[in-house]
């Protein structure tokens, strides 16, 4: 079984509760071990919509990472998300990328691992601070908390 680390986030309708559900409905594909609080962030990249609600989540699962990646993104339409439409970086109703995969380094043209953006965001590391801070970004060689304080000591 591998651990997978799942940013969630959403900012159009009722936030709180399609983070509640996206949960439940991860939980048909693995075996959901932790969730973080929800924070509230304002958006990066495209500024002109409302500020979003992201968390974070571990799933052990017996998919491969592309398959698991496929099954988010059926989780993401089934709570009204239709990327072939969207605003890049714009509102969305639900998002999940996937960050981690247990120590696993890919890069395929769908799915790059670790995810390519995670350690220079604080609405990820944040929320996955709380309930992974020693997991270890393979190619970076840091922990959680470690690239949460670094991205703090670089933004203060």
């Amino acid at each position: 079984m591998a651990i997978a680390a799942i940013a969630l986030g959403s900012n159009i309708g009722d936030s709180r509760a399609l983070l509640h559900d996206a949960v439940r409905s991860l939980a048909t594909i693995g075996h959901v071990i932790a969730v973080s609080e929800f924070i509230e962030t304002e958006p990066v990249g495209y500024k002109d919509q409302p500020r979003f609600l992201n968390g974070a989540a571990l799933l052990e699962t017996e998919l491969p990472p592309e398959t698991l990646l496929q099954e988010l993104l059926l989780i993401e339409r089934d709570h009204g998300r239709d990327r072939s439409h969207a605003i890049a970086k714009g509102p969305r109703t639900l998002d999940l990328d996937l960050l981690l995969y247990d120590d696993r380094v890919l890069q395929t043209p769908d799915l790059t691992l670790p995810h390519p953006e995670m350690h220079t965001r604080a609405f990820v590391l944040e929320p996955l601070a709380q309930i992974a801070p020693d997991m270890l970004h393979p190619l970076l060689r840091k922990t959680i908390r470690q690239l949460l304080a670094d991205l703090h000591a670089y933004t203060a």
